[in-house]
């Protein structure tokens, strides 16, 4: 899907990424092009807190994309569980942890 550089590092210098297979990662950048997938979800699944997931798509992505990333997910409800105005009603895959 997605082959970027090096994606160890995020934030200072000092933290890193867990390590995360080819696979994992191309997964973690489809949930966060999906509108409905909140970061929350991203986290408990792979542990990426949504700055360590913006760190990680500004690393894979072309900067105009990642640009127009941003300016999409920025503010949306959907993509933040607290903002939201619905909880439940909505399909989970089986697959996703906490299922």
């Amino acid at each position: 899907m997605f082959s970027g550089g090096d994606v160890a590092m995020f934030g200072p210098m000092s933290k890193r990424f867990p390590e995360l297979s080819d696979a994992d990662r191309d997964r973690i950048i489809a949930m966060a092009w999906e509108d409905r997938t909140p970061f929350d979800a991203i986290e408990l699944q792979f542990g990426l807190p949504e700055k360590a997931v913006i760190t990680l798509m500004r690393r894979v992505m072309k900067p105009s994309s990642f640009r127009l990333w941003r300016k999409r997910v920025s503010g949306r409800r959907t993509k933040h569980r607290q903002q939201r105005h619905f909880f439940a009603g909505r399909f989970r895959s089986t697959n996703q942890k906490g299922s």
